[in-house]
C-alpha cells in the first residue's frame, strides 16, 4: 500500500511486512497540465507516423518486457504483494499483448469501403482521438497499462498514465520500459496524483478520452466528470463472477477450475470466479472437492517461486475482506475452510471457503476482493441462472457441465455477462474483447473492438464535381 506523506510525497508500504518502503516526489495539477499539453503537441507528430514504425516500438517494448521480467516481477512484489511467478506470468502476457496488436492492428484499422451501388466512392476510415488519461488499478500493475497502452499507441493516440497510489514504482518503470522502446518521451507519461485531482485534468482541452479500471465508486465519478465534458470513456468495474456448477459436471474437475478461478492473484481481481451456485444435488460432492482444492493455496512468501498464495494488497483491504466473512457467518454462511487472520505482520488472509451463501450475506451481495470462495445452492438449472443474475456486477461467468452443447447454449445465450466461460475460468486475452454489462462498466478491452474504443469512426465520401446528389435527401 502507499500514502501521501507531507507536500506530495508517496511512501510505499511492503504489504508482506509492513515495513516502509520507497518514496517518491508526487507531480502537482499544474504539471499534470503542462504534461497534457506536451503529450497532444507530441501525438500530432505520432499520428502520422506509419503503423509499421509504430509496430517496431511495440516489438521493442516486448522485447524489453522479456528482458526484465524478474525485475518487474520483483517490483510488484514489493510494492502490491504479487508472487513473483504470477509477476513473470503478467509480464509475459504483456509482451504477447503488445506483439499482438503490433502484427494486427494495421489490418483491423484498415479503412473500409463502402457499396453505394456507383453513386461514388465511400469508405470508414479510423483516426486517433488524441491523448487518452488512464487511471489504473494496483492488482495488475503492469497488464492493466499495457492492455490500454498497446491498442491506444497503434491507433495513434498518445497517453497519460495515474497509476494507484500504491504502485509509483512500476507506473514509473513502465515509463521508462516505452521510452526505452521508442516511445516519444511527450507522448506517454506518468503522473503521480491523488485520485481527488483526476475530474480537474478530465476536464483539461488537451485530453480527449478517459479509460479506467477499478471499483464502482470511481467508475461513476469519472462517468460524471466525462460526461461533464462530453468526453468518451471506457469503464471496466467491479465483478462477482457466478460460475454454475450443474448437475452433470465432475464434481473434481469443475474445483479445480473454481479453486483457479477463485485465486487469480490472491483473490484480487475483477474476474476472480466469486460467487460458486451448485445444484442441490451435487452440493456435498462439490464442498468437498473445492475444500480440498482450496487448501492447496497455501499462504507464503511472494519471493519465493513455489508460493501460490503471497498476502493481500493492504492491511486495510485484508481487514475489510475478514469483515465481510464474518458478517457472513453471523447472518447464517458456513465456514468450511480459512477465515482467520494470521497472528503476524502484513496483510495476510488464507484461502477461505463459505458455503450455505444466500441473500442477505456480504458474500452474496458484494464484491470480496480477496481468497474468498463463496458456495450458493440452487435447486436446478433454471434456479442457478437466476441467481447467477441477480446481482449488479456482469463481468465475467462461468458454467462448469459435462455437456458441452448445455455449456454453450448457457453461456451464449442465458447469462448476463461481458464474458461467459465453459469448464475454463474467465480470463482477458487481447485476442478477445474483455468488458462487462451492468455495474461492471461498459466498452471493450482487448481485440479489434478494443482498438476501435478510442478512434473517430469516420464516413469518407468522394465524388466528382458537378455530378448532383441523385435525388438523395440528407
Amino acid at each position: 500500500m502507499a500514502d501521501h506523506e507531507g507536500a506530495g510525497t508517496v511512501h510505499v508500504t511492503n504489504p508482506a511486512t509492513g515495513a516502509k518502503g520507497k518514496a517518491y516526489q508526487a507531480h502537482t495539477l499544474d504539471q499534470a497540465f503542462a504534461a497534457a499539453a506536451r503529450a497532444q503537441a507530441a501525438q500530432q507528430q505520432w499520428r502520422r507516423t506509419s503503423f509499421g514504425d509504430r509496430a517496431a516500438v511495440l516489438r521493442k517494448t516486448a522485447e524489453l518486457l522479456r528482458a526484465r521480467a524478474g525485475d518487474y516481477a520483483a517490483l510488484m512484489t514489493e510494492e502490491m504483494g504479487k508472487t513473483v511467478t504470477d509477476g513473470r506470468a503478467e509480464i509475459e502476457k504483456c509482451a504477447f499483448h503488445c506483439d499482438w496488436f503490433a502484427a494486427n492492428a494495421e489490418r483491423i484499422l484498415a479503412d473500409e469501403p463502402v457499396d453505394l451501388d456507383g453513386a461514388g466512392e465511400a469508405f470508414v476510415t479510423f483516426n486517433p482521438l488524441g491523448i487518452v488519461l488512464a487511471v489504473m488499478p494496483w492488482n495488475f500493475p503492469f497488464w492493466q497499462v499495457i492492455r490500454f497502452a498497446a491498442p491506444a499507441l497503434m491507433a495513434g493516440n498518445g497517453a497519460l498514465l495515474k497509476h494507484a497510489s500504491n504502485v509509483p514504482g512500476c507506473a514509473l518503470a513502465i515509463e521508462q520500459l516505452l521510452h526505452d522502446a521508442g516511445v516519444p518521451k511527450d507522448l506517454f507519461r506518468t503522473l503521480l496524483l491523488p485520485g481527488k485531482q483526476i475530474a480537474r485534468l478530465i476536464e483539461d482541452k488537451h485530453i480527449a478520452a478517459v479509460t479506467l479500471t477499478g471499483s464502482v465508486a470511481a467508475g461513476k465519478s469519472v462517468a460524471a466528470a466525462a460526461g461533464g465534458v462530453l468526453k468518451k470513456c471506457v469503464l471496466e468495474l467491479g465483478g462477482s463472477d457466478a460460475y454454475l456448477v450443474l448437475d452433470d459436471a465432475d464434481p473434481a474437475a469443475a474445483a479445480k477450475v473454481a479453486a483457479a478461478a477463485r485465486m487469480v492473484n490472491g483473490g484480487q481481481s475483477c474476474i476472480a470466479g466469486k460467487r460458486f451456485i451448485v445444484v442441490q444435488s451435487l452440493k456435498e460432492r462439490f464442498e468437498r472437492a473445492l475444500v480440498e482444492a482450496m487448501q492447496g493455496y497455501v499462504m507464503g512468501d511472494p519471493g519465493d517461486e513455489n508460493t501460490k498464495l503471497g498476502p493481500m494488497q493492504s492491511a486495510d483491504a485484508r481487514d475489510d475482506i475478514h469483515e465481510q466473512v464474518e458478517k457472513s457467518i453471523a447472518n447464517g454462511a458456513k465456514l468450511l475452510l480459512g477465515g482467520k487472520k494470521p497472528d503476524r505482520p502484513g496483510a495476510w488472509y488464507p484461502a477461505t471457503v463459505l458455503t450455505d451463501v444466500a441473500s442477505g450475506q456480504p458474500a452474496h451481495d458484494e464484491e470480496v476482493f480477496g481468497p474468498v470462495a463463496a458456495i450458493i445452492v440452487a435447486e436446478d438449472e433454471a434456479d442457478a441462472i437466476r441467481i447467477a443474475n441477480d446481482s449488479e456486477f456482469g463481468l465475467g461467468s462461468g458454467v462448469l457441465t459435462g455437456d458441452m452443447g448445455r455449456g454453450r447454449r448457457i453461456a451464449r445465450d442465458e447469462l448476463d455477462a461481458g464474458m461467459s466461460f465453459v469448464n475454463e475460468n474467465v480470463r482477458s486475452d487481447p485476442r478477445m474483447p474483455f468488458g462487462g454489462v451492468k455495474h461492471s462498466g461498459y466498452g471493450r478491452e482487448c481485440a479489434g473492438y478494443g482498438i476501435r474504443e478510442f478512434v473517430n469512426v469516420k464516413t469518407v465520401l468522394l465524388k466528382p464535381q458537378n455530378a448532383g446528389n441523385g435525388g438523395r435527401v440528407e
